[in-house]
């Protein structure tokens, strides 16, 4: 069963002032509030360190290209209707960038590499723009400006699979971390038409690859028709939203495609020149559709790490101030989100329910300021004990760095 109405993100993510909308800005194109935005970056983050941890390197790339890159990629032939119109400039014509992976290959192509440097793991968590119709546009899952995490490895036609395989499984990691449900995995094979490149054999091979990937993994899939990426087959791991509707948030994609495009090659062992695999692969999708999803799963009560404040510490009068600010600057200086709400705030119970989606409420009384500790409550509303100050500090910075939603060891 799906989450109630309660949870749609468009109306929860601005109650709690995590993003909004402007009509000079323009529709599709939403701006974060700093809660949203430490979501926003936190979610950038991790996914920048378990990519370092799997190998990848990172790069950055211009919005912008010429419309001649997008010619020789195939975008301009097959995806022009969802692009944005070229610019002139002086004589020539630049476009808003609607994938990065043609930015990639000409990065990948302005060294020469060889077999050995393989598989090259190249990442980014960067911008790109979809001329969406207004009609589809909605909150944070349909936009015209979007943060794409995306990541392109050049391998050997023998490594590909493995690769393939390796970023499934981080994007299974990363869901599990953060608490994301995949509702299905999709295997998207061409359908008929002239969306998709010509060559039957390359697609055959791809889209056999990824059989080979999801078969290995274990996963049960549905093969469907007429969903691939115009160069190639992909993986789609499928979400649902609170309203049930279904969307793609993570893919894995095997490109022949072009490699070929763009005279892409590494020298073999045997000194002659041969084609990489290019593995296109996006851990958890647009940012701005990731945190749309994790809105809807967690009802805003994000997991430990997530969470735009991790700890309110709670003065229950003002002869408590001084103990209070004290403990938010040690968790300052650990580099905890913390904020300190006093009697101004109202009655202890007001401020209890004003921060009940924050993980960890730490009260302090007199009888607590008297012995160096501070009751602890959490989000779900258990009473966990009286500690000292420290060693709260202690067990939050652990359940920050274990991801995952535990709140307490032991419990949920």
């Amino acid at each position: 069963m799906r989450r109630a109405t309660m949870y749609d993100h468009r109306r929860l993510g601005r109650e709690l002032d995590l993003f909004d909308t402007d009509p000079l800005m323009g529709a599709g194109l939403p701006y974060w509030l700093p809660d949203g935005a430490i979501v926003r970056h936190e979610l950038e983050e991790y996914v920048r360190g378990v990519e370092r941890d799997a190998g990848y390197r990172h790069v950055y790339s211009p919005v912008l290209g010429k419309r001649e890159l997008y010619e020789i990629s195939g975008h301009w032939s097959h995806y022009s209707d969802d692009m944005f119109p070229p610019m002139r400039l002086g004589g020539e014509e630049v476009v808003l960038r609607p994938s990065l992976c043609p930015h990639h290959a000409l990065i990948y192509r302005s060294r020469s590499h060889s077999y050995r440097e393989l598989p090259l793991r190249m990442a980014e968590v960067g911008g790109m723009y979809r001329a969406e119709l207004s009609g589809v546009l909605g909150g944070l899952t349909r936009v015209r400006a979007v943060q794409l995490n995306d990541a392109h490895i050049f391998c050997t036609a023998d490594q590909a699979v493995g690769e393939a395989r390796d970023a499934l499984r981080l994007i299974r990691r990363a869901y599990d971390d953060s608490g994301l449900r995949a509702a299905r995995f999709r295997l998207s094979l061409p359908g008929e038409g002239g969306k998709y490149v010509a060559g039957e054999g390359m697609w055959e091979r791809a889209g056999g690859l990824l059989r080979d990937v999801l078969d290995a993994e274990g996963l049960s899939y549905e093969a469907v028709a007429g969903e691939a990426a115009f160069y190639g087959p992909k993986i789609d791991v499928q979400v649902v939203d609170s309203a049930g509707r279904e969307a793609t948030l993570s893919t894995v994609q095997i490109d022949f495609h072009q490699p070929e495009r763009f005279g892409l090659f590494y020298v073999g062992a045997d000194g002659v020149k041969h084609r990489p695999v290019m593995v296109h692969r996006s851990v958890i999708g647009s940012v701005e559709r990731a945190v749309a999803q994790l809105v809807e799963e967690h009802g805003g009560a994000f997991p430990v790490w997530l969470a735009p404040v991790q700890l309110v510490v709670l003065p229950v009068a003002e002869e408590q101030r001084a103990q209070a600010e004290a403990l938010v600057r040690r968790a300052l200086a650990l580099g905890l989100r913390v904020e300190s709400v006093g009697p101004e705030g109202g009655s202890l119970g007001a401020r209890i329910r004003g921060a009940r989606l924050v993980p960890y409420q730490a009260v302090i009384g007199a009888r607590e300021a008297d012995g160096g500790q501070v009751a602890v409550r959490l989000r779900d509303g258990r009473r966990v004990g009286v500690m000292p100050g420290e060693e709260l500090l202690r067990r939050i910075g652990e359940r920050v760095v274990a991801r995952g939603g535990a709140l307490w060891e032991g419990g949920a």
